[in-house]
């Protein structure tokens, strides 16, 4: 009798945490296609990408990034903050329709992004955990649209395969980029 009340309790305690947990992911996002990217990235155990998201209180949306610049317009995503100091992850809203697992990989990404003024070593350490993502969450099974996404997606895991201790070709990719050192601790990020 006290083996199956134990058994009873510890069924409980693990159905409750699932829903206090899933009660987390609506409070990042009110889409559902960004809930269940986070949903895919708690089931692999991705704790510190929620640590990220918890700390700074950051909400998930899809949004049409020309409207805070023109130039933005084919950006992938960003983090950013309102006028009133709440902190977002925008999503370009062109990537709506792209898979689950890539959009998870944004998230990913942008959960990196602490500060209101991006550093190298801080924007490197964003795109290796991209490219961790993608290796982890890609399907083998299923041939991915050819979107620039995916293009993105496939070379930074390429890039972060050839890397060695001596040369980081993500953080030369990055350092050689014209857009990010006109960004890269220069100003702040902009708000919406």
């Amino acid at each position: 009798m006290l083996k199956r009340v134990f058994v009873l309790f510890a069924c409980l305690f693990v159905l409750s945490s699932s829903c206090v947990f899933a009660t987390n992911v609506k409070n990042f996002s009110e889409d559902v296609k960004i809930r269940e990217a986070l949903t895919m990235l708690d089931d692999i155990g991705a704790t510190e990408i929620f640590d990220n998201l918890q700390e700074n209180s950051v909400k998930i949306m899809f949004y049409d990034l020309t409207q805070i610049s023109f130039s933005y317009g084919k950006h992938f995503a960003m983090n950013t903050t309102d006028n009133w100091g709440n902190r977002y992850i925008l999503i370009n809203s062109r990537y709506k329709n792209a898979p689950t697992e890539q959009i998870a990989c944004l998230i990913a990404h942008e959960s990196c992004h602490k500060g209101k003024v991006a550093t190298l070593a801080e924007e490197t350490l964003a795109t290796r955990t991209e490219a961790k993502y993608w290796t982890v969450l890609k399907k083998h099974n299923i041939a991915y649209a050819d979107s620039a996404l995916t293009n993105r997606l496939n070379k930074l895991v390429n890039l972060e395969r050839v890397s060695t201790v001596d040369h980081d070709y993500i953080q030369d990719k990055i350092s050689n980029s014209r857009f990010y050192q006109e960004q890269l601790a220069v100003r702040e990020r902009r708000s919406f």
